[in-house]
């Protein structure tokens, strides 16, 4: 029997129907359900073929068990490995180099000095930074956020450079990205599974949360066609299996403002009950799909472009 395993937090609508899908298929010597953690030895498998991964992002414990779970052969969504490397500063400098629009964006010390740091821990940082130079490569107004981390937490709109002085002093230890305002026509939200299965989501931002998804941008064919192709580069370049994208529409440019989000709302509450449908169907049958093709004591993660071809020595842009 193969198992399919879901690990989960405090969502409940997508979790339970992720699990209920595949059951419902019955598909020979396939099986989904929550994962269930007893024990935790070094080197011994848990009995998953897939694990779909929800909540190690805010779990350290969970993220290193998921580690294991992938040396020992299980198809981990997404790859525990690239996950925890990967932050959004990278995600944009990779942009850069594969041909995909993003806003100009300049990483940020922090305010405060990390726990056991001193002044001395960081001989090679100038002080004060060109804050002039980095202003006039972001331009403002800008937008001021984690370079990890997601859900619009410790996000700051700046008006000019004394909003900026004024709201960093706010932000603590945390490590932050400045970026430019994308004055935006359009904004969509695109899921996509299995590096291939793609939903475009018409989505406004500028809503109330529970409004958000009820956007009216109706674009054509060719802009369809030419979104899905940016959702699909970026995602077989990161190698996430699971996750969405965020991209909006100035001056007819797709801009990817937000493409790091591995385990991306799903609640039905949240998505709409159509959104809710696509990403349960889709998951369900990807999870079937690596279950039916795991195979025992090998490698069964999915590695991105940028790994794939470093290790190979690839130009990127190729």
């Amino acid at each position: 029997m193969k198992k399919i395993g879901i690990l989960f937090g405090k969502e409940r609508s997508f979790p339970m129907a992720f699990i209920e899908r595949i059951n419902g298929k019955a598909i020979k010597d396939v099986i989904a359900e929550p994962v269930r953690i007893d024990k935790a030895m070094q080197g011994e498998p848990g009995g998953y073929a897939v694990i779909v991964d929800r909540i190690s992002q805010d779990v350290p414990f969970y993220r290193t068990w998921l580690k294991n779970e992938a040396l020992t052969g299980t198809a981990v969504i997404n790859n525990p490995f690239w996950w925890s490397a990967d932050d959004k500063y990278f995600n944009n400098c990779l942009m850069t180099k594969i041909g995909v629009p993003v806003p100009k964006t300049a990483i940020l010390p922090s305010n405060e000095l990390p726990t056991d740091t001193s002044g001395e821990s960081f001989s090679n940082l100038a002080y004060p930074m060109d804050w002039e130079s980095i202003f006039n490569y972001v331009g403002f107004p800008a937008y001021m956020k984690p370079y990890a981390g997601g859900g619009w937490k410790s996000v700051y709109r700046l008006e000019d450079a004394r909003d900026f002085y004024e709201k960093h002093n706010e932000t603590g230890q945390l490590v932050m990205l400045l970026q430019e305002e994308i004055v935006f026509d359009e904004y969509y939200r695109c899921y996509c599974i299995g590096g291939k299965h793609i939903r475009i989501m018409p989505y406004e931002p500028r809503n109330p949360f529970h409004l958000r998804y009820s956007a009216t941008f109706s674009p054509s064919m060719e802009r369809l066609k030419q979104m899905e192709d940016i959702v699909y580069r970026i995602n077989q370049y990161l190698g996430y299996d699971f996750n969405t994208v965020e991209l909006a529409l100035r001056d007819g440019v797709p801009y990817a403002i937000d493409f790091g989000n591995p385990a991306p709302d799903a609640e039905q509450s949240s998505v709409g009950i159509d959104n809710f449908e696509w990403v349960v169907e889709t998951a369900a049958n990807f999870a079937i799909e690596k279950a039916l093709d795991y195979k025992p004591n090998r490698d069964n993660l999915t590695w991105g472009e940028y790994i794939k071809r470093s290790a190979t020595k690839k130009k990127l842009a190729e």
